[in-house]
């Protein structure tokens, strides 16, 4: 399991590439954070249950988040 999370951080790594060089420099800071994350707690040697414990509370966090953003702060057309 733990490489798992190595194999998120890269993919992250990878956003957090992407989105730099799109010159979105705040929501790439926000996966630079995720990669660590992600590749700080696969150096941890958990259990695998401690693993999904972990996943859940992110995917519920980051939900939760996303459905805030979406419904109270983005402006629909802001782009054009």
């Amino acid at each position: 399991m733990d490489r798992m999370y190595r194999v998120l951080g890269f993919w992250t790594g990878i956003f957090t590439i992407m989105f730099y060089l799109g010159e979105m420099y705040t929501t790439s800071l926000i996966f630079l954070g995720q990669t660590g994350f992600f590749i700080l707690l696969s150096y941890l040697k958990l259990s695998e249950r401690m693993y999904l414990y972990i996943f859940g509370a992110y995917l519920t966090i980051f939900f939760a988040g996303f459905t805030y953003y979406t419904t109270f702060l983005m402006t629909p057309g802001a782009g054009h």
